[in-house]
């Protein structure tokens, strides 16, 4: 029921007998309301309530655990259905010119196939894609558990950055973007919404066709195939000059602005990859956010020393490249994608 749209309720409940507005007010329940039950549908009766129930269930995600972070972040651990496990992380910014911020972090897949070098979630392989009430499920059953701390409490932004690769799901990440942009539901805007890939070309070009409005992220991490090859398997499948040509096309059919993603490890901080990565962005609409590497066990993957990280920004700033230093959040809680569920898993 999760992953209906208001269209494929009305047309249930056509099938159902019932009243179209029953699917409008049911659509409000389970999108813009965050509810759990059908008892809390007080407005349905009984009699419609029991034959809803014998097409649609809620499905709602086990939460398995939660972690706070001493900066306000949130990190759950949800059982699905069938036992698999996903994460998604609450980042909330106290803003002082305009409204606060609240960001959802998703997970699209169960795994991650893309195998790159310095993350959780790769090292435990790929399991399955995620359907879009998953997807969506997310986002409600943050919004329900907040909900029960502060009822005010609205979701503003959604990022795809949770574990998986978003691109290699397609078919059922773009759905869930339109289900959380309904307005009748959590009326996320389109351009709140950013899709982070590793660089799945044919996907990248689609995307640009949909044109949905929603933010391109892409994990570039490395300016030379030799390099990007060890850290992200993909690149071997979509080289540079493929990724970088996909990128230009994005951005001259969308005329927006593509952020390129670069995890600095204590082997990558370095001039010459600085020096490479201004060679490979010139010319390109876009934007370069810096990523200091979270240590995770098993990748051998050191954070770089700040002052390193400073010097390669200033390299891509003195060449008029854009450039900024992402906000980290959740440090003292496994936020990386992929800790908690491995250190959940290790103590099974």
């Amino acid at each position: 029921m999760r992953g209906c749209s208001e269209n494929e309720l009305i047309q249930i409940c056509q099938e159902l007998g019932l009243k179209r507005f029953r699917a409008i007010q049911l659509f409000q329940w389970v999108q813009q309301k965050a509810v759990t039950t059908w008892e809390e549908m007080k407005n349905i009766g009984e009699r419609d309530r029991h034959a809803l129930r014998s097409r649609l269930t809620f499905n709602s995600l086990e939460k398995v655990r939660e972690q706070r972070s001493k900066d306000g972040t949130r990190k759950y651990l949800f059982r699905l259905d069938d036992g698999e496990t996903i994460e998604c992380v609450l980042m909330d910014y106290a803003r002082t010119t305009s409204r606060d911020r609240h960001t959802v972090c998703v997970s699209t897949q169960v795994g991650c196939a893309v195998g790159c070098a310095f993350c959780a979630t790769g090292l435990e392989g790929f399991r399955r894609n995620l359907s879009v009430g998953e997807i969506v499920g997310q986002v409600l059953d943050i919004t329900h558990y907040v909900r029960q701390e502060d009822p005010d409490f609205q979701v503003t932004n959604i990022v795809f950055m949770g574990m998986g690769e978003p691109l290699l799901n397609y078919d059922q990440v773009l759905p869930a973007i339109q289900l959380l942009n309904q307005g009748q539901g959590l009326n996320i805007g389109m351009r709140r919404m950013t899709i982070s890939t590793s660089g799945v070309v044919p996907q990248i070009l689609q995307l640009a066709k949909d044109n949905p409005q929603v933010g391109l992220a892409v994990s570039l991490h490395a300016a030379q195939d030799e390099v990007r090859n060890d850290l992200i398997p993909m690149n071997r499948r979509y080289p540079l000059i493929q990724l970088m040509e996909a990128c230009r096309e994005y951005t001259q059919i969308t005329h927006r602005r593509i952020t390129f993603e670069v995890a600095l490890t204590s082997k990558n901080a370095k001039r010459e990859e600085a020096e490479a990565l201004v060679r490979l962005l010139k010319g390109q609409f876009g934007h370069v956010n810096l990523i200091p590497i979270n240590s995770v066990a098993g990748t051998g993957m050191e954070r770089p020393d700040p002052e390193l990280m400073s010097k390669f920004a200033q390299v891509l700033e003195d060449a008029g490249i854009s450039v900024s230093s992402r906000e980290e959040r959740g440090a003292d809680i496994d936020a990386a994608c992929g800790q908690l569920r491995r250190q959940w898993e290790g103590e099974l």
